[in-house]
Order: structure tokens, then C-alpha cells, then sequence
């Protein structure tokens, strides 16, 4: 049975609902699921402010700040215009690693053009208000390139390095796949600026004639995830198309294959290009899912809030599946994959660990909710 318990919020008397998951697995600890937070529409992303609070994006265009008891706050003003529609919106939201100082925190986004039809995906960084109600300086550092009308495809994660570089993940835009073969563009990549929006000297295309200086690696199709690893290392998840989603640890100037080489197929049925999985010059994934489990945001685990067993995961929101795949690993190397939440009923967008050492997912629902893990009884 779930368990509940009440708490005031404004003035209002809400139930926390507890509910008790088994773990699939024996070494796996039971997880009680705590809502924090509901009614947003389509989260899509949460960062940390490092005192309990967090930001969390909104895909219709808003930010929203929630309290550490949960209040979700109203939206906060100074988020750059949106474009907001099938995929897209406002996306992405990550709090620099010098955010007790700067204020900095950054925004991924689908941007639409200046004039007339297209959009792509964007990064910008921004101050947060002292009384955290709005973005301030906001300034726009990177901008994929080419627009296309496509509202699909976007990527948007931004991970920041400990170097002090930004990856931010860009997708295909779906009906430029091509795109992800060549480096005249920004489709189907991974780049790395400097906060300023600046190209790293040591990128790997610098100084390449007819490359994007800011490309990074290329080949991907679709990457919702992305998290900086215990070992210092990029990780990425990407989804495949019918089949062969992937993880990946992207490497400077390496290519993933999209979409010469692929574990899935064409929507329907069918190979996609000459039906390849491996090819020379082009890398095979960390791990893969066919059937497809579309996965997003991820999270390694690196509390002991829940004892040893979860201490080391690679953690994977599932939108189609609607569980969070616990990924066990040696080194690079998937040891084995178990189900957690698997009764959750809601897609998974988003999943963080939280500087208070607990999990934290997003489901992306109309009626979207916050949810806290904690160790079960």
C-alpha cells in the first residue's frame, strides 16, 4: 500500500504520496517514490542551486524555480523566445559549477529564427536575479546552423567538463540525417565552446577547411542524455530509430556511424542505407536497446544514500518504457542491466542526483511531476 503524508504548501494542504517499489533485482535496495512536485507541463529538465532548491524548464517556454519544500514558484521572467511545437521548446537547463559566485546558469532551447520559417537548437547563459525571479544579462553562445523547419531532433543536453567547457548534444533535425556524415554543419553532433561561446584551440576540427571549429564528434542521431562520468569522461544516450538506441562515450573528432551504421531500422520496417552495424572509422556503442526504450536524461550515481549496490550506475530515464534502466558498469563495460520503477506509469524525461545525495526524475506528462527516491524500508 502507498504510504502518504501531509504537508502545507501557500496556504494549501497537499498529500505526499509514498510509494514503496521493489527492486527487480536482490542486491538492489526497495525505493520509495516521493513527489516533490506537481502540475508542470512537460518538464524537461532540473538543476540544482546547491541550497535545495532547483530549476526546472517547462517545454512550453517557461522556467519555474521550486522551492526545497516543493512550491513550485511562477515563471520566471527573461527566458529567451522559444519555439515551441513538437519537439521543441525550452529544453535543457544546467547551473554553472561557479554558480555560489556568478549567478550563471545556462538555458538549451529550440530557437526560432529571426525572420521567416526554421528554428535549431541554442545556448544561452544567464544571471539569475538575486531574488531569483528572473534571468538577467542573458546572452545567446551558441546557435546551430543550418535552420530547417523540422520540429524534431533537437538533442539539447549541456554537460560542463571539468575543464570548464560546455558539451552541448544537437540532434539530426530528422530529415537532415545526411547531415550527420559531414562538417560543414551542426546536425547530428556534439560540440564543446567555452562559456563565452568561444571555440576550445584544442577542438578537434580547428583550423579543418569547410569544418565547424566548435564539432566535437559526429554520427549521432538523437542524444537526450549526457553526464559527465566518474572517470572525467562525456557520456551521452541516443535515441536509434526503430531499434539501436545507444549510449556512447563521445571522443574528440570520433564518428558514431548515424546513419551509415545503425542496430535499428526505418519506422515500419526496412534496413536504413545498405542495413550496416559496423563499419571501419566508425565507432560501436557502449550499449544498445532494440526494441527501442527511447532513452533521455541520465545520471550516474555517486551517493551512498542507498548503500553500495546503486554506488557506480549509470542511471537512464525511459520515455516509451516508462522505467529508469540501472545500468551496471566496469569501467566502460555494461555488466548488466535492471529495471527500477517499472510501475511508475509516466514517461520519464529527467533523471539527477541532487547535492543532497538523493535521485530526483522528471516525468513529462501534462501534468508532469517532481519525484524523489528514497531508500525503502
Amino acid at each position: 500500500m502507498p504510504l502518504s503524508r501531509l504537508a502545507f504548501h501557500g496556504g494549501l494542504l497537499l498529500a505526499v504520496v509514498l510509494n514503496t517499489v521493489p527492486a527487480r533485482a536482490q542486491d538492489l535496495p526497495a525505493l520509495q517514490v516521493e513527489t516533490v512536485a506537481r502540475g508542470l507541463v512537460n518538464p524537461w529538465g532540473l538543476a540544482f542551486l546547491g541550497d535545495g532548491r532547483m530549476l526546472v524548464t517547462e517545454r512550453p517556454g517557461r522556467l519555474r524555480l521550486i522551492d526545497a519544500d516543493g512550491r513550485v514558484g511562477p515563471p520566471l521572467d527573461g527566458v529567451p523566445r522559444v519555439a515551441a511545437g513538437g519537439q521543441g521548446g525550452l529544453l535543457d537547463v544546467a547551473v554553472d559549477s561557479g554558480f555560489a559566485t556568478n549567478r550563471t546558469v545556462y538555458l538549451c532551447y529550440a530557437e526560432p529564427a529571426a525572420e521567416g520559417p526554421g528554428h535549431s537548437t541554442a545556448l544561452a547563459r544567464a544571471q539569475l536575479s538575486a531574488d531569483a525571479r528572473r534571468l538577467e544579462a542573458v546572452q545567446v553562445i551558441f546557435s546551430q546552423q543550418p535552420k530547417t523547419d523540422s520540429r524534431l531532433h533537437f538533442g539539447c543536453r549541456i554537460a560542463e567538463a571539468a575543464d570548464g567547457t560546455l558539451f552541448l548534444t544537437l540532434g539530426d533535425r530528422f530529415f537532415r540525417k545526411d547531415d550527420a556524415q559531414t562538417l560543414d554543419n551542426h546536425h547530428g553532433k556534439v560540440v564543446r565552446i567555452r562559456k563565452d561561446g568561444s571555440v576550445p584551440p584544442d577542438n578537434p576540427f580547428v583550423g579543418q577547411a569547410g569544418a565547424r571549429p566548435e564539432i566535437w564528434s559526429l554520427g549521432h542521431r538523437n542524444l537526450q542524455g549526457a553526464a559527465i562520468g566518474p572517470d572525467g569522461r562525456l557520456w551521452t544516450s541516443e535515441h536509434g530509430p526503430q531499434g539501436g538506441d545507444e549510449i556512447n562515450r563521445p571522443e574528440a573528432g570520433k564518428n558514431y556511424g548515424w546513419p551509415v551504421i545503425t542496430y535499428g531500422e526505418n519506422y515500419g520496417g526496412g534496413p536504413i542505407g545498405a542495413g550496416l552495424t559496423a563499419q571501419p572509422g566508425m565507432e560501436q556503442p557502449l550499449h544498445q536497446w532494440t526494441p527501442s526504450i527511447a532513452p533521455a536524461g541520465m545520471a550516474f550515481v555517486t551517493s551512498d544514500r542507498y548503500g553500495p549496490a546503486l554506488r557506480g550506475s549509470l542511471l537512464v530515464a525511459s520515455l516509451k518504457f516508462r522505467y529508469l534502466a540501472r545500468l551496471q558498469l566496469d569501467g566502460a563495460r555494461v555488466l548488466r542491466e535492471d529495471r527500477l520503477l517499472p510501475d511508475i506509469g509516466e514517461r520519464l524525461r529527467d533523471v539527477r542526483q541532487g547535492t543532497d545525495g538523493f535521485l530526483y526524475v522528471l516525468t513529462d506528462e501534462r501534468q508532469g511531476r517532481v519525484l524523489r527516491l528514497l531508500p525503502g524500508p
